[in-house]
């Protein structure tokens, strides 16, 4: 078995690939969205400003370096 991601751009293909899954001949499955990303966008419901994914990612990077740098 294969796993490909396709964009599709034409309608008329979405069709094709409705049929073939009908014959049982491909399975679409969609993409889980990242957990990560669940997670922010549920902070950012709750919250009336919250950080961005590159601000999150540099206090990550800032809590890394330290933890790592005492071993």
């Amino acid at each position: 078995m294969e796993a490909l991601k396709i964009e599709i751009l034409n309608p008329k293909a979405l069709k094709l690939i409705k049929g073939m899954q009908e014959l049982n001949l491909i399975k679409v499955s969609e993409e889980p969205a990242s957990r990560l990303k669940i997670y922010l966008k549920k902070m950012r419901r709750n919250s009336p400003k919250a950080p961005n994914l590159k601000e999150i990612t540099n206090i990550v990077e800032k809590v890394r370096s330290v933890r790592y740098a005492k071993k």
